[in-house]
């Protein structure tokens, strides 16, 4: 798959505090980066629990929950947005409200 935005990624672990996702986000990226996915059984079968699909975004787990990275995903055109990366607790804040600001993003 395409990454597009590992930047938001970096930008993420360099935040004070957040260093211990760095290794988790770049497995999350290599996994990400060598798969072929065509729809989410398949991304799914290398992520499982970890995984799930909320208000059209796609929202990993990363560390243990720790953290959640929410992105989009095309799987015509094999790429991935990665729209948010935060700690879970921000990740409830997007949520809220029937997931209103999750929608936006």
């Amino acid at each position: 798959m395409r990454i597009v935005s590992r930047k938001r990624l970096r930008e993420h672990w360099e935040l004070p505090g957040r260093r211990l996702s760095e290794p988790a986000l770049k497995t999350w990226y290599s996994i990400v980066d060598s798969a072929r996915w065509t729809n989410l059984a398949e991304v799914k079968a290398d992520f499982g629990a970890a995984v799930d699909l909320a208000h059209g975004k796609y929202v990993f787990n990363i560390n243990g929950n720790d953290y959640r990275l929410v992105c989009a995903i095309d799987f015509v055109r094999h790429g991935v947005l990665v729209l948010w990366v935060g700690a879970h607790a921000e990740y409830d804040e997007l949520n809220k409200r029937n997931g209103a600001e999750l929608r936006r993003l």
